[in-house]
């Protein structure tokens, strides 16, 4: 197998594509790993996280639409937003469109928890990003967002 720095133009593009899911694997399930062993000092854990991370980027949302964006069922995303408003850090709103599905949004101590974690794991991105350009981040972004459209059609429920 290739390393990233093959050179480009070598004709095996989805050998290439190949490796970006030989990498994301790892690359997710450590980033998991390392948010479960801050959850003692935050208070959160990964499907937690998640939830209050949607809210506080897209503003109130269902559990339909919260699972659809994070590609996970409904039923777990219900279950991490039952966990999250038993501590308060969301609560339901009526939804005007849609009578039996409400919606869900941070309360102020739910967005000041997901404010600290983000600000806690920018300090540590920042150690991660020795010799990267933002046109690496640009092209790595671009990348992942194609093949995330390419499995837009997979069932995750």
């Amino acid at each position: 197998m290739r390393t990233i720095d093959s050179p480009p133009g070598s004709g095996d593009l989805p050998g290439r594509l190949a490796e970006v899911f030989d990498v994301v694997g790892p690359l997710y399930r450590r980033a998991q790993r390392k948010v479960e062993q801050d959850a003692p000092v935050h208070g959160m854990s990964v499907g937690i996280r998640a939830v209050l991370t949607l809210l506080r980027q897209h503003g109130p949302m269902t559990v339909p639409q919260m699972g659809r964006a994070q590609a996970l069922s409904r039923q777990f995303v219900q279950r991490m937003v039952n966990e999250a408003a038993a501590r308060s850090l969301v609560e339901t709103v009526p939804n005007p469109a849609h009578k039996r599905s409400s919606l869900i949004r941070l309360t102020g101590q739910g967005a000041a928890a997901i404010d600290a974690l983000i600000a806690h794991e920018r300090a540590l991105l920042r150690r991660a990003g020795g010799g990267l350009a933002d046109a690496d981040i640009t092209a790595c972004l671009r990348v992942l967002r194609r093949l995330l459209d390419f499995l837009d059609d997979v069932d995750v429920n």
